[in-house]
């Protein structure tokens, strides 16, 4: 009888199996994605957004949901097809306000009793409860010298009316990431309930607040006595050769501002302790770098002096929380190939790690510091709400928004490799296994490479550049992070620069080499590889230096580095990747310049390009298509007129990742 049962267990448990499925195009863009994360005052709710997008309405909607601390009790506060945002808890807990058609709306816990509090026409996002609850701080788009809303209104209609549309550009900085920067600029508002009252805090000035880039997602807030606020600004008349955002506190009843940060580096993140005491944000030492090391600075507001937190740690600071008590600090910060949860003391700057693993985000803390509320998320798990202990023991996941679609899914967790690369630095992979992976089977691999350049892969559920979804055609995925990589100290990430076909081509490929060599079921003969941005840049390198791959995909990678300088917006990046201007080093862009190489090329490339990417301009890949195409190389364009740096529509998504698990089906050899 025992032997039939086993014969039977047998036999059930594969079919068991085979009733998954892998992971496909439509069913990532089926994942129901948590955003921003809300822990009410008393500590028992969890406010949440939860957007999820259409295939064949090609868009998304985002809706507000509330859970219990303990994670019951999940339901909606906001379900429309009007996209809510931004839950933020008033104060005494009483009401939820959000955001929804460009203004900012209230409601009761139970979703009734909607009003809409601001109508401004400039908009208001990203707003804040002051701690009174008398008031709004938030960012509007106006023209600087407008002191009113009419005036903008009128500018507006002007510019609508006006037949010419010509753009008559008479400095930089003109475009950033996908948009013309115009005359307008991003200011701070305060709103005041009671009076009505609207205060641009940051009126005639010609900046935006906060920055157009090198900021973070906190970079403004009220005084716990709400007579101040501290905001992130960059003050240079030429933003696009300067990193060099600074950190501002304005008396909101005088409007006098002052500048409390001194780095010739990028700040940012500016949160104020609970007791008042203190200013705390994030610091990065060189000029015109942005992956510096970010460290904790502390600005004593009665004493005006400034002092780093655990300037010796070799991680950078990420997104942070005060302890209610003002004792200590949270953060997160790259490690290796997750995203790690530390907390620092303010008395003697002593730094524990508390949360290694996984992808961690979004932090937040009951007042009586006991549990910290936060996002995490896996290669095989998007993100959910989880929390823990303040030590970082007992951790909990409370959501479980995806739970049917991923009981669906067959997606093997990563593992991970160290190889040795140039120099003999340790190099570090993941490595990703295909659906039903079968140890006795030869398996094709695709070589992804990151951008940045300074990034990393970590294991994550990316909506891009998912390595589950690479994986789920019958792929080995290998992901490596090379010199340049964040997360295993700063000099390792300070080796790229001036070297962009150096060391990481050699670490890159020596980890290649090393998963043909020592995985047995990777067949050698059918090897691809794919980037983006930096990574497109590195397989244009490939394209010129080895003939490794069959196949080869390259999306807005960066082609021709001295045009790359002359279209491009920020300035300050490839002068420092580079070392100057194109005149002044010619040799370096000259060096790691993939366009000098092409004419080694014979792998077949595909190629995708966004029109609105104004940081790797379109030219890089009409020059990278004409090159190939004129030496007679196969290769694809496939543009994109309605996306930029990234691919952000549903359907755009489905061509793109069609086009390239068809390229590598083209190349295959058997």
């Amino acid at each position: 009888m025992k032997k039939v049962l086993v014969a039977i267990l047998l036999f059930i448990i594969p079919l068991i199996a085979q009733t998954k499925r892998p992971l496909t195009v439509e069913g990532m863009w089926a994942m129901k994605r948590i955003g921003s994360v809300e822990l009410s005052p008393d500590g028992k709710t969890i406010a949440f957004t939860v957007t999820t997008y259409s295939m064949e309405k090609n868009k998304g909607n985002t809706d507000i949901y509330l859970v219990n601390t303990d994670g019951s009790n999940l339901r909606a506060l906001k379900n429309s097809d009007k996209n809510e945002s931004n839950p933020q808890f008033s104060p005494n807990g009483r009401q939820i306000a959000y955001s929804l058609g460009g203004q900012i709306w209230v409601c009761d816990y139970n979703g009734n009793n909607s009003k809409q509090i601001t109508d401004i026409y400039s908009e208001a996002s990203g707003f804040e409860w002051s701690h009174d609850g008398n008031k709004l701080l938030f960012v509007s788009t106006v023209y600087p010298d407008c002191k009113n809303q009419d005036c903008n209104k009128a500018r507006d209609k002007k510019q609508d009316e006006n037949k010419v549309k010509a753009k008559v550009l008479t400095h930089l900085m003109y475009k950033s990431w996908n948009r013309w920067l115009g005359d307008k600029r991003d200011h701070l508002f305060v709103y005041d309930l009671k009076s009505k009252k609207l205060t641009d805090l940051n009126s005639m000035k010609n900046n935006d607040i906060p920055p157009l880039d090198l900021g973070s997602g906190n970079d403004y807030n009220f005084s716990p006595d709400d007579n101040e606020v501290a905001f992130t600004m960059n003050p240079e008349e030429r933003v696009q050769n300067s990193t060099n955002n600074e950190i501002y506190v304005v008396d909101l009843k005088t409007l006098k501002e002052k500048k409390i940060s001194q780095s010739l580096g990028a700040d940012a993140q500016p949160v104020y302790s609970p007791d008042g005491n203190y200013i705390a944000f994030t610091s990065m030492k060189r000029a015109g770098f942005e992956a510096d090391k970010k460290v904790l600075t502390l600005y004593d507001r009665k004493t005006g002096k400034l002092r780093s937190l655990a300037p010796n740690l070799d991680r950078s600071i990420g997104e942070f929380i005060w302890s209610p008590d003002s004792k200590s600090i949270y953060f997160t910060s790259a490690n290796e190939i997750f995203n790690s949860v530390y907390k620092i003391t303010l008395i003697d700057g002593t730094v524990v790690r508390i949360l290694k693993d996984y992808v961690n985000s979004n932090l937040n803390i009951s007042s009586d510091s006991k549990t910290i509320y936060f996002k995490q998320q896996r290669s095989n798990l998007p993100y959910e709400i989880f929390s823990m202990n303040e030590d970082g023991k007992n951790v909990k996941q409370l959501t479980h928004v995806n739970k049917k679609l991923l009981s669906e899914l067959e997606m093997i967790p990563i593992e991970t490799f160290w190889s040795n690369g140039a120099g003999g630095n340790s190099v570090q992979s993941i490595l990703v296994k295909p659906p039903f992976f079968d140890s006795n089977k030869k398996y094709p691999m695709i070589f992804l490479i990151h951008g940045g350049p300074q990034g990393h892969w970590t294991d994550d559920f990316h909506y891009r550049w998912n390595i589950q979804l690479f994986a789920s055609k019958g792929y080995v995925v290998v992901a490596t992070n090379p010199r340049g990589s964040t997360g295993y100290g700063q000099k390792f990430t300070d080796e790229i620069s001036r070297d962009w076909g150096g060391k990481v081509y050699t670490d890159l490929m020596n980890a290649y080499d090393y998963a043909l060599e020592n995985f047995k079921y990777i067949d050698k003969k059918n090897t691809f590889a794919a980037g983006a941005s930096y990574g497109g840049y590195m397989i244009n390198w490939i394209e010129g230096h080895t003939d490794r791959f069959n196949a080869l995909v390259s999306h807005d990678g960066v082609f021709n580095t001295e045009s790359m300088w002359g279209t491009t917006e920020e300035l300050w990046f490839p002068e420092w990747e580079f070392g100057g201007t194109p005149w002044g080093n010619r040799l370096v862009y000259e060096k790691w310049s993939p366009h000098r190489f092409i004419h080694n090329a014979k792998t077949p490339m595909l190629i995708f390009q966004g029109a609105n990417d104004f940081r790797v301009s379109e030219e890089q890949a009409f020059q990278l298509f004409t090159s190939l195409q004129r030496l007679g190389v196969p290769s694809k364009l496939i543009y994109f007129p309605d996306e930029y740096h990234f691919v952000t529509k549903p359907q755009n998504a489905r061509l793109w990742w069609n086009s390239i698990f068809d390229w590598f089906e083209k190349y295959k050899k058997d």
